[in-house]
């Protein structure tokens, strides 16, 4: 079968079922990041298979993923507080 012939359901690797990500939503951005500093280093280290490989990529793309949710949310933090500070510079806000 090829590729174009595949659905979304069927799994890309025959008999791969993936990695468990299902905690991953719930993890602060420290737990992601302490996680997928792990998992890369086992990653690079090798010495695993190849399905058990292939997990460590899928759930290191959530990890990275959880990660990058956390940042969007901390600079959309940090562009509204800016924002707002910015709309207070006039000469009262200051002081002069």
């Amino acid at each position: 079968m090829s590729t174009a012939d595949q659905t979304a359901s069927e799994p890309a690797v025959e008999g791969f079922s993936g990695a468990d990500t299902s905690d991953i939503a719930t993890m602060s951005y420290e737990q992601a990041r302490t996680e997928l500093v792990e998992t890369v280093g086992r990653l690079e280290a090798g010495g695993a298979g190849l399905e058990e490989s292939l997990a460590l990529w899928e759930r290191g793309e959530a990890l990275a993923d959880r990660c990058e949710q956390w940042l969007a949310g901390a600079r959309q933090k940090l562009d509204e507080v800016r924002a707002r500070a910015g709309a207070g510079d006039g000469p009262s806000a200051q002081g002069d």
